[in-house]
């Protein structure tokens, strides 16, 4: 929506905090609505502007947890909820990548014109495996990223 750009001051986009600076805009309920119906990620980014939609956590790096589904569970044990669109785990060892993710908590928004409760932000957790250079996988699978792209999906019953 260019009226959404046309409140960005271009001056601002030079600032060191720009990238995690929020929203700079105005925004109707019924605009969010408008950009949910043809994008999801648009109608999050109109909703909270400049700010991570979500945070990889890699399990390489990990101490304690060296296996996805015994970080999932442990994530489970502990009340958090996983996005299961397309199985807890996206992908596999044989494709260099696993992922998971938590959904998103519901949080308030104040919009121009009244409050709603939507999806806010979420972590996602990846294994890479070694490529035959002996070096981790550092692409994505575009499959298993619509998936996780889900953890803040409005459409699906929380």
């Amino acid at each position: 929506m260019a009226r959404l750009d046309d409140q960005v001051n271009p001056a601002l986009t030079g600032e060191v905090d720009f990238l995690f600076s929020g929203r700079p805009w105005d925004l109707s309920f019924s605009e969010y609505i408008e950009l949910l119906q043809v994008s999801e990620y648009a109608a999050w980014t109109a909703a909270f502007g400049y700010r991570a939609n979500h945070f990889t956590v890699s399990i390489n790096h990990l101490l304690t947890f060296f296996e996805i589904e015994s970080l999932n569970a442990f994530l489970q044990d502990q009340g958090f909820r996983l996005n299961q669109s397309g199985g807890l785990v996206k992908g596999t060892p044989e494709q260099l990548l696993e992922q998971s993710s938590t959904l998103a908590d519901m949080v308030h928004v104040e919009f121009s014109d009244t409050e709603h409760t939507i999806p806010g932000c979420f972590y996602e957790f990846a294994k890479r495996y070694p490529q035959s250079n002996g070096r981790l996988y550092q692409v994505f699978i575009a499959a298993s990223a619509d998936k996780i792209f889900e953890s803040t999906d409005n459409k699906k019953p929380v």
